[in-house]
């Protein structure tokens, strides 16, 4: 669905996504009529209309020629908690597969991982409630019985100092990459997250780009030296004079966000984390710097230097809002303490009070009942902030053992 700002739109018309980036024709035209969707030749400017066809998602601008498209819908939050789905049925696996794309068409906060060759299937969404809600939809609106695992709390990996020099070296020892790693300094990282530095790869100098960096106190050299922004993490290339430095590159990149995507201590996603090229030597011979080679040489590289610069684990925390009647005030405080949580500010008055509550997602499954509970049902919550801080020490071995083994990680599968 999608409103029309301009023009008419019509059946066959060939038009352009502008954030896709590619051509498409349109095959139907309906409009809403209640409920109900009738399909017509073409609709003037001004109405609410469907198009069929056409593979796009929310947000996307439609036009007949490639043009600027609307500013992008962003979503602040990003996706805490996981369930494995799988079809209750075999012979529906391919259906289940199709609708999990659809879902996340229709709610762009809802991320889809789908790994065809393991066959694993893993939805990440806001909180235990959110994933409830598309279970039930896939089931109820999409006809398809799945099953889901229990809520799984999604960590990050991080460092907390600068690591040594780490070499990682090709299987067949020709090939070798120098890497150290540092904290991303929070002002960078608050300006990736507030959509200000763009994430992504630079295909060639910036010089915008590089004029944020200086201003949040990086050196002209250091600020031209960024190669990559990925996932609230930095990659920088600091070598100098290499010949076949531009033939690599790509496949270093490629590492780099494999490794943010899949940190050494449990496999968890990277933040706050800059890490550095510093130097390379590659065989002459184009063969023998090939992707099997050059691949677990970077890997090992950036996950070694990792392991030297302090690696820590980070959980997300929520702040929520809680609203009940002013009795349960002291019941409340007792269950926001119980979870390892902080009140921050409290309202109340004769007959009301309003709680802002930091609390980890870690002890927030089960959440909705623990309220109803604790408020005979009076008691409403709402999601205000999310943020992600250092898991404390004395919970983190635990939690990576955890971790490991619910992916069947081994010892030698992880660190460096």
């Amino acid at each position: 669905y999608g409103r029309l700002f301009g023009g008419t739109m019509r059946k066959g018309t060939e038009v352009f996504l502008n954030r896709a980036k590619q051509k498409s024709r349109i095959q139907q035209v309906f409009i809403a009529n209640g409920a109900k969707r009738e399909i017509v030749d073409n609709i003037p400017c001004g109405n609410i209309l469907a198009i069929g066809g056409v593979k796009t998602r929310a947000g996307e601008t439609v036009t007949e020629q490639e043009t600027e498209p609307f500013e992008e819908i962003t979503h602040i939050f990003e996706p805490v908690i996981s369930k494995a789905v799988e079809a209750a049925r075999p012979s529906e696996l391919t259906k289940v597969i199709e609708i999990l794309r659809v879902v996340q068409k229709e709610d762009p906060s809802i991320k889809i991982e789908i790994d065809e060759e393991s066959g694993q299937h893993l939805m990440h969404g806001m909180g235990e409630l959110h994933l409830e809600i598309i279970e039930n939809r896939i089931k109820s609106e999409k006809g398809v019985d799945i099953k889901t695992s229990p809520p799984i709390v999604v960590y990050r990996e991080s460092i907390t100092k600068p690591s040594q020099e780490v070499e990682g070296k090709s299987p067949n020892k020709h090939n070798k990459f120098y890497f150290t790693v540092e904290p991303l300094p929070s002002n960078v990282y608050d300006e990736i997250k507030s959509g200000k530095i763009p994430e992504g790869r630079l295909k060639k100098k910036n010089t915008a780009l590089r004029d944020t960096f200086k201003e949040l106190g990086y050196d002209t050299k250091v600020a031209d030296s960024v190669k990559d922004i990925f996932h609230g993490n930095v990659f920088l290339d600091r070598t100098k004079g290499q010949v076949y430095g531009p033939e690599v590159m790509e496949m270093v990149l490629d590492m780099f966000e494999d490794v943010m995507k899949n940190g050494p201590l449990a496999r968890e996603p990277c933040i706050k984390v800059q890490v550095s090229l510093m130097d390379m030597s590659l065989h002459e011979d184009a063969i023998h710097r090939g992707p099997a080679q050059v691949y677990p040489a970077i890997r090992d590289g950036i996950r070694g230097a990792m392991m030297t610069g302090g690696p820590i684990m980070y959980e997300p925390l929520q702040v929520m809002l809680l609203e009940a009647p002013a009795d349960f005030t002291g019941t409340l405080s007792k269950l926001v303490n119980s979870k390892r949580g902080q009140i921050i500010d409290l309202e109340q008055n004769d007959t009301q009070l309003s709680m802002r509550v930091k609390m980890p997602v870690m002890e927030m499954l089960g959440w909705s009942s623990d309220l109803r509970s604790a408020t005979e049902g009076r008691g409403i919550s709402s999601l205000v902030d999310q943020m992600f801080e250092r898991l404390p020490a004395e919970l983190s071995e635990k939690v990576i053992a955890n971790i490991k083994s619910r992916k069947g990680l081994t010892e030698g599968q992880v660190g460096a």
